[in-house]
């Protein structure tokens, strides 16, 4: 990052483009700080204006109502809305899904309005408004597959900006069977992500895996840090982690900067 991120405090009287929710994952999670450090870098990039909440940010309670505790939902959604309605916000962007669909669609009936975007629809119109300009750098002509992941895919239908990105790097993008509307789940959604899997035959990363495999591609594109974990995981069970790479979105385009 070529420069400190301002957090909403520090903004004082400031109102910033957009608020860049970040996330537990991409405040916590090593792998996934990476992806907020790309973000970042792109938003520094282009020179937009935008903040974070820093520690007033707290965990949009996702995880816990898809574990049935609505509670803790309540109490962590209430809190959020109070600190972003006493900041005027009106604008936010997050890289992951689960984030986003709960901000989204979520947060409304307990008085929390706001627009609300992946980082992968806001690049893309950062691209569309020939704002943003990428020539694919180390990926121009790689074989990309991208992951839908669930609350972006079939939870809030966000197919098209994902694939523009990756088309915008002149990568070939090679679809899995199994993409868009009947793509897979990771096996983290629906708070699976905090436990062990049931007994079966084969955990669901994995299969996921297999169908990565059957593309050939050297690059999986994820857009979620669930997934990224998973994926992740998966391909080291398959002991493919040196010919198989799983990068964010924001990861492919940053490093074209």
């Amino acid at each position: 990052m070529d420069q400190p991120v301002k957090t909403m405090a520090e903004m004082g009287t400031e109102q910033p483009e957009i608020l860049f929710w970040v996330g537990c994952a991409g405040s916590f999670d090593e792998r996934y700080k990476k992806v907020t450090k790309s973000f970042v870098k792109i938003l520094q990039h282009l020179d937009i204006s935008f903040a974070v909440l820093g520690t007033e940010e707290s965990c949009t309670g996702d995880p816990a109502r898809r574990a049935g505790n609505e509670f803790t939902f309540q109490m962590l959604a209430q809190q959020n809305i109070q600190v972003l309605n006493g900041y005027g916000i009106q604008r936010i962007v997050t890289a992951c899904p689960h984030c986003f669909n709960t901000l989204k669609n979520e947060y409304p009936e307990l008085g929390g309005t706001y627009e609300v975007y992946h980082h992968s629809e806001y690049l893309q119109a950062l691209i569309a408004e020939g704002k943003l300009k990428v020539t694919g750098g180390n990926f121009k002509g790689k074989k990309i597959t991208y992951h839908d992941s669930c609350y972006l895919g079939r939870a809030n239908e966000v197919y098209k900006a994902p694939r523009e990105l990756i088309q915008a790097l002149d990568a070939e993008l090679v679809e899995m069977k199994r993409c868009r509307t009947k793509g897979l789940c990771c096996g983290a959604g629906g708070a699976q992500m905090f436990k062990e899997p049931e007994k079966g035959k084969k955990d669901i990363n994995v299969e996921r895996t297999e169908d990565i495999l059957e593309t050939k591609a050297e690059t999986v594109a994820v857009g979620c840090p669930f997934c990224m974990t998973m994926l992740s995981d998966g391909i080291k069970f398959k002991e493919k982690e040196q010919s198989i790479k799983v990068y964010d979105l924001a990861e492919l385009i940053a490093a074209d900067l």
